[in-house]
């Protein structure tokens, strides 16, 4: 018996494609998913306070390095609606504070 290479699920010899996660089992592919060990929160960070950043590495890493991609990536997301919300804030509490004034 073999395992699939992206998920470690045990298949049989003669699969094409993993029943579990649904990759393909086939060799001949061009891209290599790298063993990731540690943790990845640096990237969660980075992709907070600097989103364009962590969408560039989600994009990149997506095939190679899933979990350091989904990292970078949630972290951008995260960053993202932050970023709106905190602005929406901002401008309602300035249109207050200009009403008050007068």
């Amino acid at each position: 018996m073999a395992y699939c290479p992206n998920c470690g699920t045990q298949v049989r010899d003669d699969q094409d494609v993993c029943l579990s996660c649904g990759k393909s089992l086939k060799s001949g592919g061009s891209k290599r998913t790298v063993q990731e060990e540690g943790s990845t929160t640096g990237y969660a960070v980075l992709g907070f306070f600097v989103p364009i950043v962590g969408l560039i590495l989600y994009l990149i890493w997506k095939d190679e390095r899933p979990r350091a991609s989904l990292s970078a990536g949630k972290g951008a997301l995260i960053g993202f609606i932050f970023g709106i919300v905190s602005y929406i804030i901002f401008v309602i509490l300035l249109s207050l504070s200009g009403l008050m004034m007068y």
